[in-house]
């Protein structure tokens, strides 16, 4: 019997535990290059901002919904005991169905939750939702939403975003250029949905490297490529991307240097696009020369990377978070179009694909095995909202939005259940959000933190870490399945969510429908027998369940063909046609032109964005805010621990900020800033840098929100949250994907005072709760 390992979204490890607390972690043997982020584990489970016993709001406990103040954030917590709030929790939930349906219930609850995948908040929050009748629920997701819709028109799925996409050793062996707009971080690569028994990334674009592979990072960051891989860097101005691409397809097609024969067997629209670029639609070329004004990028230096790609195997890759932008679906339909202007798709080593440096295990060979994991089932109502748009469904009741081709009128939400996640990390324009979250009746939240959202709550369940219950991790771009045994026990009251939910079913009266008569334990056996029957498929034999719980883990052996992605489809194309209405690479579709959107038409174009360093609005703000992944946790996991801890500058996140940039305002190293704009403001840490491009700041985004005031909206953040400062608002009607990074900003220095940030709510002593919804009522 192996020594027991546990398992996170940022790598697998061997706990150190004495007199029942992790002390000490040790990185799993088999991990390549394991990340650091694991020695915050035993900071963040013993962490005195766990929250001890469930909690109530003070007013929420006296007046229950008919607490029209709502002074979320703002008032002390109440603890009560398990009964009292599970009885307080399924009454709410009986009398808003009730009263006002299904319909009135949000149970999207957006997030990664943990890295087990049956006892999975997300899921389970869903799965009982479901079987209580149903909820208004969120679909695609902040990573890459706008992707998720464009693609199937496109190209007909989600693949070459969500995975898998040509492997990396077809780019180590033919791949002579990679061209990667957003380059490929090193930090992204710490971390996976689902978690990481082995962080390969960063071994396979070494060894790309030294096979001759040449990287291009187009990013205002250089960070955003490892030193040492030399890469090329191409300091785009933020937002511009889709610009640079056509630019470079315009140089393709004045030099003919376009693959017409791969066009005409592969693609269709590409004739409407080809006058688009050329300036026969609109009078204007897309020209280098053209391009060189929007992007800042020189024409001479457009024109030669795009002979470059043209003259060899040339893979063209873009971050995830070039579609998080003001009409972010056009980098990733232009940068399809580009790419099969080149005539490289399906070849190995040619093409594209999206996100190889925005996740670890994207292109890492792995038989696509579905891992064991708890089913949600069919949720009765049928009904989401894009996950983005979260804040206008609960401002605006009765709205209706433009969304993929057809309309959605979004209900009128009276309570929220919220499970495994954190909005006031993910969301953008965070006063915006405050004033949505007032709107609702009740809100209800697991927790295992005093986090933003547990403290925007009305009731509070205190929920286990993943290392104090049982569970299965793995993730479909891995080739690990780690056993997660229970390592400790629950710290103060917290109950697993499984456990939660039962108990609540068993209140409402669908405990067996919810359970299926199972323990969490029985869940384990049970969804790891069925992927050991998918799995057969696939030629694995995995090892019985006590066998593999005895061993900690298995290795799922490599598949015995490399994967490239549209390889099939490009060997033939009518016995592989892809699933778009026309069976080929839609440059462009009239699926989408029919939809009449004037915000992406049904072909790759620029289209200004609303905040950019050439709009009106750079007056008064000139630096372009970019929040992007931080490199010391997971979004906002771990921001309370140790590695997080140690990252801050002035007490706050820090802000990358160009060093011309900040002599011209005053601002030295380590200096307190204040970055603002109309939406809100906040405070960070500075740190000087040459390899940021000027009029760009970076700011990561994670940083729990901590306002000067929790009374209003509209209160100064001590914390460096950049969502103070993101605007809300959708990619355009066809994805209503999240815009976070089409921001401007100012930022100075600040002079005088300022208090750190302020986590922990104020919480009454225990005591009997009266009021209308305590034990006595």
């Amino acid at each position: 019997m192996n020594p027991p390992l546990s398992h996170t979204h940022w790598g697998t490890f061997e706990p150190e535990i004495a007199e029942g607390r992790i002390e000490g972690v040790r990185a799993f043997s088999r991990d390549a290059e394991p990340s650091a982020l694991i020695r915050s584990v035993p900071d963040a489970v013993h962490s005195p901002l766990r929250i001890s016993q469930p909690m109530v709001r003070e007013g929420y406990l006296l007046r229950g919904p008919a607490d029209l103040d709502r002074r979320r954030g703002a008032e002390p917590f109440v603890p009560v005991d398990w009964d009292t709030a599970l009885d307080l929790v399924a009454r709410r939930l009986g009398e808003t169905k009730k009263v006002h349906g299904n319909s009135a219930i949000f149970g999207g609850s957006y997030g990664w939750s943990s890295a087990g995948r049956i006892n999975h908040a997300r899921t389970l929050v869903r799965r009982f939702l479901y079987r209580f009748g149903g909820c208004v629920d969120q679909v695609t997701n902040y990573s890459w939403g706008a992707a998720a819709i464009l693609l199937p028109h496109v190209v007909g799925g989600i693949e070459p975003v969500a995975g898998p996409v040509t492997d990396w050793t077809a780019i180590v062996r033919e791949t002579r250029l990679m061209v990667m707009f957003g380059g490929a971080a090193a930090k992204n690569m710490r971390v996976t949905t689902g978690g990481a028994g082995s962080h390969d990334t960063g071994t396979f674009m070494r060894a790309a490297k030294a096979a001759g592979v040449r990287f291009v990072n187009i990013s205002p960051l250089r960070g955003d490529m490892p030193d040492e891989l030399d890469a090329e860097w191409l300091p785009i101005r933020p937002g511009t991307d889709t610009a640079m691409m056509l630019a470079l397809a315009h140089t393709l097609v004045v030099e003919g240097l376009v693959d017409h024969a791969f066009l005409d067997r592969y693609t269709v629209g590409y004739d409407r696009f080809h006058a688009y670029l050329t300036g026969a639609m609109d009078g204007t070329p897309k020209s280098a020369t053209w391009a060189a004004a929007i992007t800042g990028i020189e024409a001479d230096i457009i024109s030669d990377l795009a002979r470059r790609m043209a003259s060899e195997r040339t893979m063209l890759s873009a971050a995830w978070s070039l579609q998080r932008a003001d009409r972010g679906e056009q980098p990733y339909w232009a940068l399809i179009a580009l790419s099969a202007m080149l005539g490289q798709i399906g070849l190995p080593g040619g093409g594209f694909g999206f996100g190889y440096g925005s996740i670890n295990g994207m292109g890492t060979p792995r038989r696509q095995i579905s891992a064991p994991a708890m089913t949600t089932g069919e949720n009765p109502l049928g009904f989401d909202i894009p996950v983005a748009r979260m804040a206008d469904m609960l401002l605006s009741p009765g709205q209706t939005i433009k969304f993929n081709g057809g309309e959605l009128t979004f209900p009128d939400i009276k309570l929220v259940y919220w499970c495994g996640g954190n909005p006031f990390h993910h969301h953008q324009d965070i006063n915006r959000l405050l004033a949505a979250w007032q709107r609702p009746e009740t809100i209800i939240v697991h927790e295992i933190w005093w986090t933003a959202t547990a403290r925007q709550a009305d009731i509070v369940l205190p929920a286990t870490t993943s290392f104090e219950r049982e569970d299965i991790g793995a993730s479909p771009r891995d080739r690990f399945m780690v056993a997660m045994p229970k390592l400790i026990e629950p710290v103060g009251q917290a109950r697993n969510d499984y456990d939660i939910f039962a108990d609540l079913a068993a209140r409402l009266g669908f405990e067996d429908a919810f359970t299926e008569g199972r323990t969490i334990t029985d869940w384990l056996r049970h969804t790891y027998q069925g992927c050991r029957q998918r799995a057969v498929r696939h030629g694995v034999d995995l090892p019985d369940f006590e066998t593999f719980w005895d061993a900690s883990f298995v290795e799922i052996a490599p598949p015995d063909a490399e994967f490239v992605l549209f390889g099939d489809f490009r060997a033939d194309p009518v016995a592989h046609p892809l699933k778009t209405p026309s069976g080929k690479i839609e440059i462009s579709s009239e699926r989408v032109a029919a939809m009449g959107y004037a915000d992406c038409p049904g072909y790759p174009v620029w289209i200004e964005p609303e905040e950019w360093g050439g709009a009106a609005l750079a007056e008064r703000y000139p630096l372009h805010l970019l929040s992007n992944q931080p490199s010391t946790r997971l979004h906002s996991q771990l921001d309370h621990a140790l590695l997080s801890r140690e990252s801050k500058v002035a007490g706050r996140e820090p802000v990358l900020i160009n060093r011309g940039d900040a002599i011209r305002r005053g601002i030295t190293d380590g200096d307190a800033v204040r970055i603002f704009n109309d939406r809100g403001a906040c405070i960070t840490g500075a740190v000087l840098s040459d390899g940021i491009r000027s009029g760009t700041i970076q700011l990561s985004t994670g940083a729990w929100y901590a306002p000067e005031t929790y009374a209003s909206a509209g209160s100064l953040d001590l914390h460096g949250n950049p969502n103070m400062l993101t605007r809300d608002a959708g990619t355009s009607s066809l994805g209503q994907g999240p815009s976070a990074l089409s921001t401007l900003v100012e930022i100075e220095r600040v002079t005088g005072a300022i208090p750190l940030p302020r986590l922990m709510p104020e919480i009454y002593p225990v005591r009997n709760a009266g009021g209308a919804d305590s034990a006595e009522s």
